[in-house]
């Protein structure tokens, strides 16, 4: 995706987007919305985003500012990601959006492989 034509838009939509239109970002960020963690706990946490992926979402989320990614000099080495006031500011809405699929989502078994 050419994340600069969302960035310089001029819809606000189109903006917000860029900064969260992959699945991901917004379940990093929501993640992250108690504490700070590490690489292999987001990993644990999440369970089904690759290690390469989630490396991807990290830096793109640390680009655009919702994240803090925070290297201690130890050894062994410790970096731990945590949420900027920006990306504190993002939790109401994704409240929202659980709230939106907790109101509305049908309860359906899932369905066996045949």
């Amino acid at each position: 995706m050419n994340k600069d034509r969302f960035k310089y838009s001029d819809c606000a939509m189109h903006r917000c987007m860029g900064v969260l239109g992959t699945k991901w970002k917004p379940i990093v960020v929501w993640y992250l919305r108690d504490r700070k963690a590490r690489f292999g706990q987001l990993a644990a946490t999440i369970g089904i985003i690759s290690r390469k992926v989630l490396t991807e979402t990290l830096k793109e989320l640390e680009a655009d500012g919702l994240v803090i990614r925070e290297e201690h000099k130890e050894l062994p080495p410790r970096v731990e990601y945590s949420l900027t006031e920006k990306g504190v500011a993002l939790l109401p809405i994704l409240r929202q959006i659980v709230d939106w699929d907790e109101a509305y989502r049908e309860e359906k078994e899932p369905t066996s492989p045949a």
